[in-house]
């Protein structure tokens, strides 16, 4: 009886294991990008809505965070685990009806906000190129794709008409995300303070035909640095 119980344990711990969606791990310990939830007034998360309502201001988030999920689909392609295309063309086929009712909305303010309805789509037209350029990055690309990877997956698995509820949540980390940060375990570089290591003299006349150190004419021999080992011949 105990083996088939150990069995089934194992059976379940497997399923549990195939279930967690993989993912690239750039760092041993990343950066924690999380924030408050924010309501689309707050500086720097969207493109600004002057005058909007808490509908056009949901419906800017909304459209934000598809549209920065758009830009991670094509700017982190460099690592497949992340499945950023994949789960980028999904979220739209499952969201397709808040996506509209976003967009719709969008419409509907710079309709309402501009002199013409020709100044009203021009404005429109710049606030889609205007939030997609927001969120090109180069320095940050690691953190802005895991993050963005993570938050598209989520996106994938909420309940239809919730991404709005999603981007109130997280567009804060995605923002922060923008922001480079490298590997937060372990320190990727030398201290400045640190001496300069010395270069070995490679000039002819300090060896000989056999590859020995001619102390005679160059006097004591500068390599290795101090605490520094060679394995012997």
């Amino acid at each position: 009886m105990g083996v088939w119980r150990l069995a089934g344990a194992v059976a379940l711990a497997a399923c549990g294991m195939a279930a967690s969606p993989a993912s690239a791990q750039f760092f041993i310990q990343s950066h924690d990008f999380s924030g408050s939830p924010v309501k689309g007034d707050e500086p720097g998360m969207i493109q600004p809505l002057p005058g909007a309502t808490p509908a056009e201001l949901r419906a800017g988030l909304t459209w934000t965070l598809r549209s920065a999920l758009n830009v991670a689909a094509l700017q982190c392609q460099f690592e497949p685990t992340l499945t950023s295309v994949e789960t980028y063309n999904a979220l739209l086929r499952d969201h397709t009806a808040e996506l509209k009712g976003a967009f719709d909305t969008l419409a509907k303010y710079f309709a309402r906000t501009a002199k013409t309805k020709a100044a009203g789509q021009t404005a429109l037209d710049q606030f889609g190129t205007r939030t997609y350029s927001g969120f090109a990055t180069v320095s940050a690309q690691y953190g802005f794709c895991q993050t963005a990877a993570s938050i598209a997956r989520d996106a994938l698995m909420a309940p239809r008409d919730t991404l709005g509820d999603l981007a109130e949540s997280r567009m804060q980390e995605l923002r922060n995300s923008l922001t480079p940060y490298g590997e937060q375990r372990f320190s990727r570089y030398l201290p400045r303070e640190r001496a300069p290591t010395p270069l070995p003299l490679l000039d002819s006349r300090c060896w000989t035909k056999k590859g020995d150190w001619n102390s005679k004419k160059c006097g004591n021999q500068n390599w290795p640095p101090a605490g520094v080992g060679v394995a012997s011949r």
